[in-house]
């Protein structure tokens, strides 16, 4: 887990700056997959290609028949899966850094210049350093979300295309420099089975999760929208309603 920690402690930093859905999010993303992936998936899968036996003693033959089969290793792949995944996120944290940096230097400007007239007011964070997800914060976190969902089905697609869902216990191979059709045979596959539909599992639950956020935001948007408008409707009427009183005095 050493090689995921500087991930892990960006990422860590993501769950203030975010919704409950997102922080439900990140904390799948720490759990079953960056945990497990760390704990287990490294010792299911490293003997994919030492354990693999085929029925031929041809030099170099095994190398290429595993190159057919598996273009990218499986916890390769996952890996880049997690990065690619966490990059938009990791992009949406930079943008609430650099907020927060220049609301902290107005707010020294404010303190130092308390009787010069500055109109320009913190809009985003507040002296604790927490944000309110609105304006331009609002824009960056739903392209993130959106660009996490685009990633995330891409993988699951690219992993159908490269191997399937179904790690098969026999692979038939015939590429040079093997002598004839050999057949190779992998080293626990319902184990491996296993582990990659729990993989794809928890990936379909992340994109369920982005697009519930992103329902979850644009309703929350719009009940901001109404709760703004109501106050300004009740003013306009409130002259009309005068008038009427004075006129039937």
């Amino acid at each position: 887990m050493g090689e995921w920690g500087f991930l892990s402690s960006l990422l860590d930093k993501v769950q203030s700056h975010s919704t409950v859905i997102g922080k439900v999010w990140l904390s799948v993303l720490f759990i079953f997959r960056i945990m497990i992936l760390g704990a287990g998936a490294e010792k299911v899968w490293g003997d994919e290609q030492s354990k693999m036996i085929c029925n031929t003693k041809q030099p170099g033959c095994k190398n290429v028949c595993y190159d057919q089969a598996f273009p990218i290793s499986h916890i390769r792949f996952w890996v880049l899966q997690i990065i690619f995944v966490s990059t938009p996120t990791l992009i949406y944290l930079g943008h609430v850094l650099h907020v927060i940096h220049k609301e902290n230097k107005l707010r020294e400007y404010m303190q130092k210049n308390s009787g010069g007239g500055v109109v320009k007011v913190p809009k985003y964070s507040d002296e604790k350093g927490h944000v309110k997800i609105k304006g331009n914060l609002l824009g960056n976190y739903m392209t993130s979300i959106v660009f996490r969902i685009l990633l995330e089905v891409a993988f699951i697609v690219g992993q159908y295309y490269l191997y399937g869902f179904v790690m098969e216990a026999r692979i038939v191979c015939s590429r040079a420099p093997c002598p004839f059709t050999v057949e190779c045979f992998m080293s626990r596959p319902t184990e491996k089975t296993i582990f990659i539909i729990f993989m794809l599992v928890v990936a379909c639950i992340s994109v369920l999760l982005n697009v519930v956020e992103i329902f979850y935001l644009a309703c929350s948007r719009t009940s901001r929208r109404k709760s703004k408008a109501l106050p300004s409707a009740v003013l306009t009427l409130q002259p009309g309603l005068k008038n009427s009183s004075y006129s039937k005095a």
